[in-house]
């Protein structure tokens, strides 16, 4: 019998863990644990049972929930949150305190919001998606079906559009809107700027981490990754698959292709093709950019070297 799930340093009796490698195998045998999750057929134990999986990695995942389920969440609206008689609620939805839900929005089956949050007018929630304390959603956002969004994260927030007007910054209405796709995931503290006209866009599977900066009319393809911290500045666009590094800053009006990486603290000024690799501030292709560090590397040598031929020569500076 198992009756709970830990790592391999923390487990105790009963405890089932995890070990995809030599190192983490070592450390589990030598625990507590009852059983570890490991590799086909690499590791074997004779204090220990084993369960064989393709990926651990992806069994941990899988399994994790069933020992640590998600808090559920009691149908109905609290007598604190402030409704708008023209919002459509599931009925299997969970409004929790002082919730403010404007005119026109609708909420989908089992979707849940929690306390603080703002639903502004003509905002749509697909089924089971869940939001979390004080999330704001900014009028015409609409959100796919099992979207998750942490607390303090603001969705459809004016993009930061001006024009320079006689001495002054003249500030150019946002009237676009927000789409997210189904099952992405997005961290506290994300701000998600409104389309100018149109929408900006998240596609789906996309998870982004906490502290992102997302700006207006930008298109995120699907099942992409931005860590914390990234910014994209207006219009960008970027394909499925695309994975940027903490603190990646893209510039405006850019295209990312599919299946690109970024290196953390690169600076995108450019377009980057498909399935391509790049890094730096500017970034560039990866092994262009890492020739140039290995040679940056080398200049104190090659430094000395040129002032002893100078030297040798009788060259003076």
């Amino acid at each position: 019998m198992l009756t709970g799930f830990a790592s391999a340093e923390g487990a105790k009796p009963g405890d089932l863990t995890f070990a995809e490698n030599e190192y983490y195998f070592t450390r589990a045998e030598q625990g507590a644990a009852a059983a570890i999750l490991v590799p086909a057929a690499e590791f074997t134990a004779a204090n220990k049972v084993l369960i064989r999986v393709g990926n651990p990695r992806v069994a941990f995942a899988r399994v994790l929930p069933l020992f640590f389920p998600q808090p559920a969440f009691q149908p109905g609206i609290h007598p604190t949150a402030v409704i708008h008689p023209s919002a459509t609620i599931d009925p299997t939805a969970s409004i929790g305190p002082l919730v403010y839900v404007g005119s026109q929005v609708r909420i989908g089956p089992r979707s849940s919001i929690q306390c603080g949050c703002v639903l502004g007018e003509n905002v749509e929630l697909g089924n089971d998606c869940q939001l979390f304390p004080r999330v704001t959603l900014y009028p015409q956002v609409r959100l796919g079906s099992r979207v998750i969004i942490h607390s303090g994260t603001v969705i459809g927030s004016d993009g930061f559009g001006y024009v320079f007007d006689e001495n002054r910054h003249l500030k150019i209405p946002q009237v676009g809107s927000v789409v997210v796709h189904d099952d992405v995931e997005i961290g506290a503290n994300v701000t998600v700027d409104r389309g100018a006209l149109g929408p900006t866009v998240i596609g789906k599977g996309t998870k982004i981490d906490n502290l992102v900066q997302v700006g207006h009319n930008v298109v995120i393809g699907e099942h992409s990754l931005l860590v914390a911290q990234v910014g994209i500045a207006g219009s960008t666009r970027l394909g499925n698959y695309v994975t940027l590094g903490g603190q990646v800053g893209v510039a405006g009006h850019l295209k990312l292709g599919t299946d690109v990486t970024v290196a953390a603290q690169s600076g995108v000024m450019n377009h980057i093709p498909d399935g391509e690799k790049w890094l730096g501030s500017p970034a560039r292709p990866d092994r262009q950019t890492k020739r140039q560090l290995i040679a940056l590397q080398q200049l104190p040598e090659l430094l000395r070297r040129v002032s002893e031929l100078e030297r040798q020569a009788g060259i003076e500076r």
